[in-house]
């Protein structure tokens, strides 16, 4: 009867990933519901947006996309960022221009990084939490790592009924019966994987639901070819959405370390 010491450690995985999707899922609707009547006719600035669309990160490299539009930053090409403008006009531009140091000139990536772990950026992010538009810091990623781990018990319970099977069985257990008792754990993964596809998808990192609805809202009101739609791209897409191709390619060093060159000759 060994099979049947694999078909109840079967119901344990199963079990035990099925309630922890289920707990996350309804953390995420405690906090939706939560924030429902608190961000009625709330718009999203752009710092708000960028941090729902992308994290810290996201909110540096807005920050300065922002800067060299205005001509207080320059990027160059090569992944160097000069200060133009000492005067910031906020935190983030403040946090920023600080990141780069007095010198007025440094690598974008140990900058983009510097600004993210700001106090600015971080109170930010408080802020939204506080009024349920962004995913606690010990929430993220909870309903993707729950399905993952459905998805993982799914493979396992497969794993275990394979190997049942292949165990001798009693001769008055048929091996329909064994296959049929491990289908029902494989049926309890695979509908719950289906019920979150249906209902808890799509799942944001940083954004909770409410904070989802607004950047569709903020999406579907941005319309045109002001400096502020364009802004606007940057922050909910991200980098990809910068129009300029020396921009760009300025960004694309900004998750690349940087070492200094060793001296000599070859």
């Amino acid at each position: 009867m060994f099979w049947v010491l694999l078909l109840l450690l079967a119901w344990a995985v199963a079990g035990s990933a099925c309630t922890r999707l289920c707990l996350a899922a309804v953390r995420v609707a405690a906090v939706d519901t939560d924030a429902d009547t608190d961000v009625r006719g709330r718009g999203l600035t752009l710092y708000e947006a960028a941090f729902l669309s992308g994290g810290p990160g996201r909110v540096a490299d807005l920050t300065m996309v922002s800067m060299a539009r205005q001509q207080r930053l320059l990027l160059a090409r090569t992944g160097w960022a000069t200060v133009v403008d000492p005067r910031g006009r906020d935190e983030m531009e403040r946090s920023v221009i600080g990141a780069i140091g007095p010198e007025g000139q440094s690598r974008i990536a140990p900058v983009r990084a510097a600004t993210a772990s700001a106090d600015a950026v971080g109170s930010l992010g408080d802020r939204l939490v506080s009024a349920g538009l962004a995913v606690p810091a010990d929430g993220r990623g909870g309903i993707a790592a729950g399905i993952r781990q459905v998805q993982f018990a799914a493979l396992v319970v497969f794993g275990l009924g394979a190997a049942a099977l292949l165990l001798p069985a009693p001769p008055d257990m048929p091996r329909g019966l064994v296959a049929l008792w491990f289908a029902l754990p494989l049926a309890l993964t695979l509908s719950c994987l289906a019920i979150a596809r249906v209902e808890v998808h799509p799942y944001s990192r940083w954004a909770s639901p409410a904070g989802q609805r607004l950047l569709g809202a903020l999406t579907r009101r941005s319309a045109g070819g002001d400096d502020r739609t364009y802004l606007t791209s940057v922050a909910v897409r991200g980098v990809r959405a910068i129009g300029e191709p020396d921009l760009r390619e300025a960004f694309e060093h900004r998750d690349q370390p940087w070492r200094e060159p060793h001296a000599g000759g070859a």
